[in-house]
């Protein structure tokens, strides 16, 4: 999470530098599971290299609500900090090089910088930054049909189209496989 702010922080170089130190690199092959959904989560993954997908099981159906690729961090941020079972799975799609920090690693980071006012901005800002685009996201569902929000896919973060497997994609817009390939086949009628 943090350590993806960095460059917008430099005042908090030594800090970044002394807790990216504490990282544990790991590398995991495609659809490994790093935190199963019920389980509590103990790490924040930051992507160094590869895809991560955000799901969760909803009535036996596999529902993928986002993806984290290279220089973005992900953890079940509520089960991390309160100890509760997380509400998702976050697994690999792709082989993946994978930045863990510990959460006995982030709590030590927080008692020491968390008088800081710094980086108490940061937290605030990307905090803010999340809230943000999860708002988007949720309204998007709500307020744009499937053909809408894959266009929006294409035209905001068309990297996810060309890396990501077709039925996760489809799972991520709320829709089946076939009817993507009907958007997607009317999409191409049109140019």
């Amino acid at each position: 999470m943090l350590f993806t702010f960095k460059d917008r922080f430099p005042q908090l170089n030594p800090y970044w530098e002394k807790y990216t130190a504490l990282q544990q690199r790991v590398e995991y092959p495609a659809k490994t599971t790093l935190l199963r959904e019920g389980k509590i989560a103990q790490n924040y993954y930051f992507v160094e290299k590869g895809c991560l997908r955000v799901w969760f099981d909803n009535h036996e159906k596999d529902t993928t609500f986002q993806f984290f690729f290279e220089n973005e961090g992900v953890s079940s941020l509520e089960s991390f900090s309160k100890n509760i079972p997380s509400a998702f799975s976050i697994e690999t799609i792709e082989p993946s090089v994978i930045q863990i920090l510990s959460k006995a690693v982030f709590n030590e980071m927080l008692t020491e910088l968390g008088q800081n006012p710094d980086f108490l901005l940061a937290l605030m800002s990307i905090s803010f930054d999340r809230q943000r685009h999860y708002m988007n996201e949720f309204l998007s569902r709500i307020r744009d049909t499937p053909q809408q929000r894959y266009m929006n896919l294409l035209a905001e973060r068309p990297h996810i189209v060309k890396r990501v497997p077709q039925h996760y994609i489809a799972s991520y817009l709320g829709v089946t496989s076939v009817h993507l390939s009907r958007i997607k086949n009317q999409l191409a009628r049109k140019k």
